[in-house]
């Protein structure tokens, strides 16, 4: 190395045993590898940022890197915030950079740009007001918004504005905006932001990456100043971000990713879980270590969890619970919607322990339409509660609403009339996962409305919007103890001890513009995110209608709620055999002890007994054969009760323990038969 890792001012590094200490034997593994590249696959609540954070403070601790030259690549800056704090308790203060993919871009670009002299272009914070200029002067109301988000997902999937409606084309992507339309604003968008010296925030990545691919002395300083480098949530790697990766390493294999391919939940926004699940096939020459011990959630959550998952399962295995039993996992259904908000309000009352904090528990849903009714019913309950992002009020085509009630003169009645019909005739224009999701929240607006006029029948417009706009504002609890409200996408990351999860029906999980294979295998990965932010307590529910604007439709349960069902039953049952299983073995060793005591004789068969041996070799081959555990055939109590006891007939068969008429019946004869062969033996 270039510099010595002692420089004055620096912590010294940690001890690198004291590195491995409380780590289970795949954890130990994935930070102490010294294998590069490396892949780490850690299932949710697997502990990965500890691991992470750890690799690399071991490589620093045995001099095999300098921590100066690692660059960590995180999505949010919450993410980034969490990993310096992390390394600075392990002793690495202020060595490590840490940072978005846009925020070490952008540095970058920065220090080109000041070197060389050269004025930094201006950098677009608001796309929408920009694009709402280059549409068609009879675009739709929301034109603009569905139009960036086709941007954005091209340039994350660095498509060029040519290529675009070949792209969207070939992965089914559905837009309100005819994609020749969005062809060409896309085209217009990126002139004129050349016109105007004007950047984006993905014009960030993809100029950071012509510059290194283009400029030998620049890449060189770049990958002087980076020689390590690490990427957490690396299923949410978009191509775009995977080239600017491979720009950074260039010909060199120093890179550890850590992620989930269960967790990937952002294709409809340009990411690409096949980076990871297809790790060799992209960086080859790799190891792969797996972290399946989940320690945040009760077997009995990841029961559900795994269920929800099966069969569509991306990498590594099931979870595999470190935790003792908990609860089981509560499915419960209701009327309406209105019904089901309000067993929210009370289930979270319930669940609340005394002197326990509200923010133990959250409420997630699907959609920010569904949020709401639950806050209403809540807050009814007199519930402290916030919502993450905003929620409702914070979505665009919303506040654009609200915007019209405000200045509109009508009463409210006939100004929800006129906006239901514009949305229902939007929404028989329009089309794509944008447009639903926007159309189900205006719905959800004009049902608070027509709520908001029977209590206030002398409301007008404007007063609604307000009153609206005050309470939403006013963000219950906020900044203090309350219960969270968030979306399931909002929620990953995140963990709470007790979990409720809304309206699991057709319709919002999968959603219902999912209609590729694909996309419903994200829908199902989605819920699979939702259940494992569940430490102790998940409650699931869903109404049997639901109501949009002035419609209320029939609805039907999710298809996984009935696998977390069974899981649930299936583990109870498990459960019930384990406590038979318990209570045969003590009676066995009472027996024994009894008979021990009164006889003098032996109260066990050898361990190496041929007859002991042949019977549990014959008991393995019929569990398989059944596709059940060993222990469902006969428990090794039964097995060494026969073995030691050596039964001629049925009746002396039906006198040992955990052998009832049924299981007589069925094994009997091969039982005695056994016996006979050893006896002649």
């Amino acid at each position: 190395m270039s510099e010595a890792l002692g420089s004055v001012g620096r912590m010294p590094d940690p001890n690198p045993d004291e590195l491995l200490e409380g780590l289970n034997p795949e954890q130990r593994a994935a930070v102490s590898s010294a294998s590069t590249p490396l892949r780490i696959l850690a299932g949710a609540g697997s502990g990965k940022t500890r691991v992470l954070t750890r690799r690399i403070a071991y490589r620093a601790a045995t001099g095999d890197i300098d921590p100066r030259h690692v660059l960590a690549l995180t999505f949010t800056r919450k993410a980034a915030g969490e990993l310096n704090a992390r390394l600075r308790a392990l002793g690495l203060r202020d060595a490590v950079a840490a940072g978005t993919f846009h925020a070490i871009a952008f540095a970058q670009l920065r220090t080109r740009w000041a070197d060389r002299g050269v004025t930094p272009p201006t950098l677009l914070e608001r796309k929408v007001g920009f694009v709402a200029r280059l549409l068609p002067r009879r675009a739709e109301p929301f034109a603009a918004i569905d139009v960036v988000s086709e941007i954005e997902w091209a340039k994350a999937r660095d498509v060029t504005p040519d290529r675009y409606a070949e792209a969207a084309a070939a992965v089914d992507r559905r837009a309100s905006v005819p994609a020749q339309v969005v062809a060409d604003v896309y085209e217009r968008y990126e002139e004129e932001k050349r016109k105007r010296r004007v950047v984006d925030f993905d014009d960030l990545l993809s100029l950071a990456r012509k510059a290194i691919t283009s400029d030998p002395e620049f890449a060189a300083a770049q990958r002087w100043r980076f020689r390590h480098l690490f990427v957490d949530e690396f299923q949410d790697v978009n191509p775009l971000q995977f080239a600017l990766l491979r720009a950074w390493m260039g010909d060199r294999t120093d890179l550890c990713v850590v992620g989930d391919p269960n967790q990937a939940i952002y294709a409809w926004n340009g990411a690409d879980a096949d980076y990871l699940v297809n790790f060799d096939r992209h960086i080859p020459g790799g190891e792969t270590v797996e972290l399946r011990r989940n320690y945040r959630s009760t077997p009995q959550i990841l029961s559900a969890a795994n269920a929800v998952l099966a069969g569509g399962r991306l990498g590594s295995g099931p979870l595999i619970p470190n935790r003792g039993d908990g609860v089981a996992p509560r499915v419960r259904s209701y009327p309406t919607d209105v019904a089901e908000a309000a067993g929210i309000a009370r289930a979270v009352r319930d669940a609340r322990r005394p002197g326990a904090p509200w923010s133990t528990q959250a409420v997630l849903v699907r959609t920010n339409a569904q949020i709401p009714l639950i806050e209403d019913a809540l807050r009814r309950a007199g519930i402290p509660h916030r919502t993450r992002g905003g929620g409702l009020l914070a979505r665009p085509e919303v506040k654009a609403a609200l915007r019209a009630l405000s200045r509109s003169r009508q009463p409210l009645a006939a100004a929800l009339a006129d906006l239901e019909q514009e949305n229902d005739e939007l929404a028989a224009r329009e089309s794509g996962d944008e447009a639903e999701e926007r159309h189900a929240n205006i719905a959800e607006l004009v049902r608070i409305g027509h709520d908001h006029l029977a209590l206030d029948p002398n409301a007008t417009p404007a007063s609604f919007a307000q009153s609206l706009i005050a309470v939403g504002g006013d963000q219950i609890g906020a900044g203090g103890d309350a219960v969270e409200l968030t979306t399931f996408h909002a929620a990953k990351g995140l963990e709470w001890p007790i979990v409720h999860l809304a309206g699991l029906e057709h319709g919002l999980v999968p959603i219902g513009h999912a209609k590729t294979p694909e996309a419903m295998a994200e829908e199902q990965r989605l819920l699979y995110v939702a259940v494992t932010r569940a430490e102790e307590v998940l409650l699931c529910s869903w109404a049997e209608q639901r109501t949009f604007g002035t419609r209320t439709m029939n609805r039907t349960p999710s298809p996984w709620l009935s696998r977390i069902e069974s899981a649930v039953e299936r583990r109870g049952r498990d459960a019930a055999a384990a406590r038979v299983l318990a209570r045969e073995r003590d009676k066995l060793r009472a027996d024994r002890g009894e008979r021990t005591a009164r006889s003098g004789r032996r109260a066990a068969v050898a361990p190496d007994d041929p007859l002991l041996a042949a019977l549990k070799s014959w008991r393995t081959n019929a569990a398989r054969a059944a596709n059940v555990p060993a222990y469902v055939v006969f428990a090794d109590a039964t097995l060494e009760a026969v073995a030691e006891r050596r039964p001629r007939t049925k009746q002396e068969l039906l006198a040992l323990p955990g052998l009832g008429p049924v299981k007589a019946e069925r094994y009997g004869d091969t039982l005695l038969e056994f016996v006979k062969q050893h006896a002649d033996g």
